[in-house]
């Protein structure tokens, strides 16, 4: 009986935010998903390299419509990515013959080790599964996705992000670095 004691709601739904707020995040969002898709689409694609993964959408929404959120923060943001990306590599590495096992291994490590390094972004969770379950283009990076794209990719946002959060006087990002 005390499970179900836990699970009774304690408090109301938040309000919804002002149209100003969504008008924003759609801009910020648009812009960030359209930088570094442009660069996938019009650079990387011939040369068979990766600039946008599924995460990066998940992100999206934090960085640009959450922003006082602490997982939005460049800390967890940028740290998420690429400690998570790191992580789901190196399983996928060790475990590639187990895929059921790989991707609960790398979601599950992903989520401890930014909870240890105080980088927890949830999208990074999706960045570590990526690594399991993506394309075989995905898999011939190795520990370059990494780098690109979770890093280059993430840092590209978080600079759309830097820029247009703090364009009106209401708005301000990030609410801390470190």
């Amino acid at each position: 009986m005390q499970f179900f004691k836990k699970i009774k709601p304690v408090t109301k739904s938040p309000p919804r935010v002002n149209l100003f707020e969504m008008i924003w995040s759609w801009i910020g969002a648009f812009l960030g998903i359209a930088a570094v898709a442009y660069i996938h689409f019009n650079l990387f694609l011939e040369a068979d390299m990766v600039m946008i993964i599924g995460s990066f959408g998940a992100s999206a929404v934090l960085v640009y419509g959450a922003i006082r959120s602490p997982l939005a923060q460049p800390r967890n943001f940028v740290g998420g990515h690429v400690i998570s990306a790191f992580v789901g590599v190196t399983v996928f590495k060790l475990f590639s013959d187990q895929m059921w096992l790989a991707a609960s291994i790398a979601v599950a490590t992903a989520i401890f080790v930014m909870h240890a390094t105080k980088t927890l972004h949830p999208p990074g969770g999706a960045t570590a599964l990526i690594a399991i379950i993506g394309s075989e283009q995905i898999h011939s990076l190795g520990y370059m996705y990494v780098i690109l794209p979770a890093g280059a990719g993430s840092m590209i946002m978080l600079i759309i992000a830097l820029f247009i959060n703090n364009i009106p006087k209401s708005r301000r990002y990030p609410e801390y670095w470190i």
